[in-house]
């Protein structure tokens, strides 16, 4: 699957996606300091689903209704980045056909997908 993960997202976690099999684009190697509305750019132009901790992409995504490809934000603060990279690789896994086009919260013990309303 082709990933852009924020620049918040550890990079161990980057790391470990990547040794999955994943593309993934990071934007702490490419362009730290870019805003959020850059990011999903970056993402859209790159056809990846963005993958963050940042909960103002739920702001863009839905009330400033920007297209995406897809958002994961990650609500897992204090976990371990391994723990993390174990949590985002089992959703990848087991809801594979439900994430592009959707924005997923993920946060211990709970996976919300929300589809958009609106194929890109």
């Amino acid at each position: 699957m082709k990933l852009l993960a924020d620049e918040n997202l550890d990079l161990s976690v980057v790391a470990r996606l990547r040794e999955a099999g994943h593309q993934v684009l990071a934007v702490a190697e490419m362009e730290p300091g870019i805003s959020d509305d850059v990011v999903l750019s970056l993402a859209n132009a790159e056809t990846a689903m963005l993958i963050t901790e940042d909960k103002d992409f739920g702001e863009l995504a839905f009330r400033q209704a920007l297209v995406h490809h897809g958002v994961i934000l990650i609500r897992l603060a204090g976990l371990p980045g391994a723990s993390k990279a174990a949590l985002i690789l089992h959703l990848l896994e087991t809801h594979r056909h439900e994430l592009p086009g959707s924005f997923t919260v993920v946060s211990p013990g709970m996976v919300r997908i929300r589809k958009r309303d609106t194929p890109l």
